[in-house]
C-alpha cells in the first residue's frame, strides 16, 4: 500500500510533540486528530523519531531498548475507558514544553493503578498472544526494567555484581523478589502494542503511512546491552572499551561523543545477525517504512576511547557493510527504508545505498553555502529516488536558521549565515524574506525528489524556539510541544494545495 518510490510527501512531529492534559503527547485522540489532518491536507505519510522508552537527557535516541515501546506514549484515557481507571487525577504542566519528570512520575503513578486493576482480572488472551510475539525480548526487558526500579534508577553497571553480571542465581533470586514490577512492565508493553496497532490501523485507513526511525546505536544502560553483552565492545566489567561517535563536523568543531557502546560485528555475522534481523522485523511491522540513522556507520564506524574528552581523535572501523543487508533482503524481500546518509558520506558508502536502491536525504537547510558540498542539495541536483527535507530534528528551524546571525553561539559565523540568506533568496528569486518557511517549502515539494518532508515547526514558520534538538547538548532538547489548535485549517489548506499542485497528493485508489 505505500511505497517508497511514489511522489509523495509528509510531516515530522513526534508523538510527545502533540497537545493533551497529560504532560506530553501521546497514542491517544491527538494523534488521531493529527492524522485525520494529514489526510484531509493530502499527505501521504506522518515521520517520527524512535518511540522506545527514553533514557539520559530524555532522548528518543538513547532509549532503554531497542524493541520496547516509551510508557510515556500511553493513553492515559483509553485506560479509563476500558475500566482500567476510575477517574484521572487532574494535573499542571507547563505550556508548550514536555517536562519529563513531572510528565513521568504522573504517568507512572497512573500506570501502576491500572495494572493492579488488570492483575485483579482474568489474563486476557491477548496479553499472552502479545508476551509470546515478544519473546525475543520482553522477558529481559521486564527484568531489566524492574531491577533498574529497585535500584532507584540506577545503570546496570552500577548494580550488584550478581545482577550486572547476569548471573544466574541472581537473575532466578530477581525474578522471584521482583515478580509483580516484571508483570507491570509487561503489561506497559501490552498496552503500548495494543493501542500502536489502533493507531497504525486509523492512519492507513486514512491512507496515511508511518515512517519511523531506527538509531543504528542503543544506549549503554539499555535492556539490550545488559542482556546480550557478547554483542558489544565492552570490558570484563561492563564498561564499555570504545564508544560511537563523529569526528568534527557541521553540528560540532571537537566531533560528537555520543557515548553508545560498538558493536562486535564478527560475533553478530556469526550468529547470523539474529538480535538485527529481530530489531528490523519489530521496526518495519510497527511502522510502514524506516529511516535508518547513520547510515553511514553500516559501513564504517567511528570509534572513540571511552576516557577520551571529546570525538576528535578516534578511527574507523569497517562496519558489515553487504552482509547485513543481503540477510535482510533474503528475509524480507524489499526493504521500505530511508538512509540518513548526511555528514561524511564517501563513495562507498552512496555505492552501498545505490545497490541497495534506497532513498538517501536531501537536506534544504544545506544547499545554500559557498562550498561545492552545497549544490547536491540543491534541488534542481535531486534524484528521484531521494527524501527531501526543510530540516530535521537536529537542525534549527527554517525560520531560526535564516535569521540566525551567526558568531557566537550559533554553529555558523556571521558571514558564513549572511552568505546563505544571499544564497537562498537569489535561488528563490525573492526580494524579501516574507514568510521564508512557505517559499521553502514550495521549492521542496516541487523538487522531483520522491518524497518530501516538513517538521511540524517549519509548516508553523516557527523560530529557534522551537527546535527540537541541538547536537552536543544534554539539556532542553527533545521538550518542544505542538500549541493546542496550532494546525488550523488555513495552515491545513494551504499544504494542501501546494501537496496537489505539484502532484505529491496520493491516488484516491491508492487510499484503503
Amino acid at each position: 500500500m505505500f511505497d517508497l518510490n511514489e511522489r509523495a510527501s509528509g510531516v515530522l512531529l513526534h508523538p510527545t510533540s502533540l497537545p493533551g492534559p497529560h504532560g506530553n503527547g501521546d497514542l491517544g485522540g491527538e494523534a488521531r486528530r493529527f492524522a485525520d489532518q494529514l489526510a484531509r491536507a493530502g499527505q501521504r505519510w506522518w515521520q517520527m523519531l524512535p518511540v522506545g522508552p527514553p533514557g539520559i537527557g530524555n532522548s528518543p535516541y538513547s532509549a532503554r531498548s531497542a524493541f520496547a515501546g516509551s510508557p510515556l506514549l500511553i493513553d492515559l484515557d483509553a485506560l479509563a475507558g476500558r475500566g482500567m481507571l476510575r477517574e484521572l487525577p487532574a494535573a499542571r504542566f507547563p505550556r508548550g514544553r514536555v517536562d519529563y519528570p513531572a510528565a513521568e512520575s504522573f504517568r507512572a503513578g497512573i500506570l501502576e493503578r491500572a495494572f493492579e486493576s488488570f492483575a485483579r482480572r482474568r489474563r486476557p488472551a491477548a496479553f499472552d498472544a502479545f508476551c509470546d510475539r515478544a519473546a525475543s525480548w520482553l522477558p529481559d526487558f521486564a527484568l531489566f526494567s524492574a531491577i533498574k526500579d529497585a535500584a532507584g534508577g540506577a545503570a546496570w553497571s552500577e548494580w550488584e555484581p550478581g545482577l550486572r553480571l547476569r548471573e544466574p542465581a541472581s537473575l532466578r533470586r530477581a525474578r522471584g523478589e521482583l515478580r509483580d514490577r516484571i508483570e507491570l512492565h509487561r503489561f506497559q508493553q501490552w498496552i503500548f502494542d495494543e493501542q500502536w496497532r489502533g493507531l497504525k490501523r486509523h492512519c492507513n485507513g486514512l491512507g496515511v503511512g508511518l515512517i519511523g526511525d531506527l538509531p543504528i546505536f542503543v544506549a549503554l544502560d539499555s535492556a539490550d546491552v545488559w542482556a546480550h553483552r557478547e554483542l558489544f565492545e565492552l570490558d570484563e566489567s561492563g564498561a564499555p572499551k570504545v564508544i560511537a561517535g563523529v569526528p568534527p563536523d557541521f553540528f560540532s568543531r571537537t566531533g560528537q561523543r555520543w557515548g553508545n557502546p560498538h558493536y562486535r560485528w564478527a560475533v553478530l555475522r556469526r550468529q547470523g545477525y539474529r538480535w538485527w534481523m529481530d530489531r528490523f522485523q519489530a521496526e518495519l511491522s510497527r511502522f510502514d517504512a524506516v529511516r535508518l540513522d547513520h547510515f553511514i556507520g553500516f559501513w564504517r564506524t567511528w570509534h572513540v576511547p571511552a576516557r577520551a574528552p571529546t570525538a576528535e581523535r578516534g578511527r574507523w572501523v569497517p562496519g558489515p557493510r553487504d552482509d547485513l543487508f543481503r540477510k535482510l533482503l533474503r528475509k524480507r524481500g524489499t526493504l521500505p527504508l530511508i538512509v540518513e546518509d548526511l555528514g561524511l558520506v564517501t563513495p562507498e558508502v552512496r555505492a552501498l545505498r545505490d545497490r541497495l536502491r534506497l532513498p538517501g536525504m536531501k537536506l534544504l537547510q544545506f544547499a545554500f553555502g559557498s562550498d561545492l558540498q552545497a549544490h547536491e542539495f540543491r534541488p534542481h541536483n535531486y534524484p528521484r529516488r531521494a527524501a527531501a527535507y526543510t530540516g530535521t530534528h537536529d537542525n534549527d528551524t527554517i525560520v531560526g536558521w535564516f535569521f540566525d546571525r551567526g558568531g557566537r553561539g550559533s554553529q555558523r559565523t556571521a558571514a558564513q549565515a549572511e552568505t546563505e540568506r544571499r544564497i537562498a533568496l537569489a535561488y528563490l528569486g525573492a526580494d524579501d524574506a516574507s514568510e521564508i518557511h512557505w517559499k521553502m517549502i514550495r521549492l521542496l515539494f516541487e523538487s522531483v525528489a520522491n518524497l518530501a518532508v516538513v517538521p511540524m515547526q517549519d509548516l508553523l514558520g516557527l523560530g529557534s524556539e522551537a527546535r527540537m534538538n541541538l547536537p552536543g547538548t544534554v539539556e532542553g532538547n527533545w521538550e518542544w510541544r505542538l500549541a493546542d489548535g496550532a494546525f488550523t485549517p488555513r495552515v491545513s489548506d494551504r499544504l494542501a494545495e501546494i501537496t496537489e499542485l505539484y502532484e505529491r497528493r496520493p491516488a484516491k485508489e491508492a487510499r484503503a
